[in-house]
């Protein structure tokens, strides 16, 4: 198996990314869809990271930064391809991201359910911080 390409996704990617989140990505969010995908990529556009093998989608990430804080979120990799290294060269690639932009630390929206990605992430050297919660509010009615 060769190593998989990574590269940052263009507008052209994205119905091919928001179809394999629906079979490789856990849980759905408020921002899957053209529009969501879209905005992404047109304010930070090296933020969606796609991992490729010849003309397959393996894997994606994203890896935004907001000139103060890294974020991670919707690793995913296609289930028939995990255990491979393709979630591992795409968290590579968010982090060399990070520290070229100078971020000092990333963190991963993970969910409470995913035993799974508890384990791939755990690997990876991230882990949880528990005196930290998230709070959230709804800025539209496409929240619910």
């Amino acid at each position: 198996m060769t190593e998989p390409r990574i590269r940052p996704a263009l507008a052209d990617d994205l119905d091919a990314v928001l179809a394999f989140w629906k079979t490789a990505a856990e849980g759905t969010s408020i921002s899957d869809d053209r529009c969501g995908v879209e905005r992404l990529v047109a304010r930070d556009p090296g933020a969606l990271l796609l991992a490729e093998q010849g003309d397959e989608l393996v894997g994606t990430v994203i890896a935004g930064f907001d000139g103060w804080r890294c974020h991670l979120y919707r690793l995913a990799v296609r289930p028939e391809r995990r255990r491979q290294g393709i979630g591992s060269a795409l968290l590579a690639a968010a982090e060399e991201r990070f520290v070229r932009l100078g971020g000092r630390r990333a963190d991963a929206m993970v969910l409470v359910r995913n035993e799974t990605a508890h384990r791939a992430w755990g690997a990876a050297g991230y882990g949880p911080e528990e005196h930290w919660r998230r709070w959230v509010k709804p800025l539209s009615d496409l929240a619910d």
